[in-house]
């Protein structure tokens, strides 16, 4: 349990990838503010498992594009465990639909642009007076932000990839204070994402073209992001990590 008595938060926490990441931590040692937007029996299974592992967690409600209810989850982490935060995952997010350039108005390509980069900011500046030496932030980025993106995934990709610059620039600004900042650029992972935005011909060709000829999991997701958490890696910072079974070099 290498990260006993950390304090995490985790943004979009209770299904697929947030799930794995707020299970994972809490198996790891650490006591998890799990946020979530609309699905409170999610939250509610999520809880379940830390509480299974006899771990401690709560779950937060709320709107990480929302200055409001960002200050309310940092205000609750407070209140339930104390001053410290160590560990802070950007997870909120998503794609919300496929639409070319031509497909999408303002309004469209704003609300994506502020799920993926604006939450990110909005909980990273809320919760930064909260973290100490040795704290550590991990963003979750895309492959999407190096590459462009499959079909219709263009506000998508240029969030993610936005996401992956703020990272840069956020290290070098909190290093000295030693506090990391890493992101991970998930490939193929097998979740309810694809499910809804992504056709099974595509999923299998994809898996196909990996080295490791499968999807991931978010197990995997979450592991890594245990491993940045904790002082196993103690001098990374700065670095947005592939983790897509070889699909994409950088």
């Amino acid at each position: 349990m290498y990260l006993k008595g950390k304090i995490a938060v985790v943004t979009g926490g209770t299904r697929d990838i947030g799930k794995a990441i707020s299970v994972k931590l809490a198996k790891e040692g650490a006591k998890v503010v799990v946020n979530y937007l609309n699905n409170e029996e999610n939250a509610k299974k999520t809880l379940g498992e830390i509480e299974a592992l006899e771990g401690e967690a709560i779950a937060v409600k709320g709107d990480m594009t929302q200055k409001s209810d960002v200050d309310r989850l940092v205000s609750e982490s407070v209140k339930a465990f104390g001053q410290s935060i160590d560990i802070l995952v950007n997870n909120a997010g998503g794609l919300v639909a496929r639409k070319s350039i031509a497909e999408m108005d303002e309004a469209f390509f704003n609300k994506v642009i502020a799920l993926n980069l604006n939450s990110t900011f909005l909980v990273t500046q809320a919760v930064l007076p909260y973290m100490g030496s040795g704290a550590s932030i991990i963003n979750i980025a895309s492959q999407a932000g190096r590459d462009g993106g499959g079909g219709g995934s263009l506000a998508y990709a240029t969030s993610k990839g936005a996401v992956m610059t703020f990272t840069r620039g956020l290290a070098k600004e909190v290093g000295p204070k030693n506090i990391r900042v890493n992101a991970l650029c998930p490939g193929m992972i097998a979740t309810t994402f694809h499910d809804t935005f992504t056709t099974d011909e595509v999923r299998k060709k994809v898996a196909g073209a990996t080295p490791l000829r499968r999807e991931g999991t978010s197990e995997e997701i979450a592991n890594t992001v245990a491993c940045l958490a904790s002082s196993e890696t103690s001098f990374i910072t700065g670095a947005n990590i592939d983790i897509n079974g070889g699909l994409a070099f950088s």
